[in-house]
């Protein structure tokens, strides 16, 4: 983008001269690669979270088991990722876009947990559902922290390891 006001066919500003000319921005170009990779990785997760679904079916008043192993999951393989794209491979400019907005926003569903609690309350099941909201909170939050934290100790190992195997070379 820039900062400049866009321009019309002739070369002038589009609205000199208007109060909020300064305002206006000429619009960017549409990030063709950046969008096929949250396509791609879109239709992946979306197909695990469906097989996931089907292998693990729930009844009307049960525990919804399925969404929350994929929500689960989905979180620490989220805190994961935003360690290795940042730490370990931070000049990949698709990574991030592929695997978190793509694959990992494909995979995860919160609005089916959504639709779950109100499912399990219309069916009169609001024990289950209560359980089921605190729950799922509390574990994506533990397995968000969880990822982060295991896989930057184990990054930290590595590059201590590596360190240790160069000054005895």
């Amino acid at each position: 983008m820039t900062d400049s006001p866009a321009e019309t066919e002739r070369g002038a500003a589009v609205g000199a001269g208007a109060p909020f000319a300064d305002g206006r921005r000429v619009r960017a170009g549409v990030p063709w690669s950046v969008l096929g990779v949250i396509s791609a990785g879109g239709a992946i997760g979306a197909v695990a979270r469906y097989s996931l679904g089907r292998a693990v079916p729930v009844g009307s008043t049960g525990f919804p088991w399925a969404t929350f192993i994929v929500n689960v999951s989905g979180c620490v393989l989220i805190g994961v990722l935003m360690v290795l794209v940042s730490e370990v491979w931070p000049g990949r400019r698709l990574l991030r876009p592929f695997l978190g907005v793509g694959v990992l926003g494909g995979y995860t569903t919160f609005s089916t947990y959504i639709v779950d609690i109100q499912r399990l309350t219309a069916a009169g099941a609001v024990a289950t559902a209560l359980a089921y909201l605190a729950g799922t909170l509390v574990a994506a939050l533990l397995a968000v922290y969880g990822g982060v934290t295991i896989t930057r100790t184990a990054v930290d190992h590595v590059r201590r390891s590596r360190t240790r195997a160069r000054e005895v070379r």
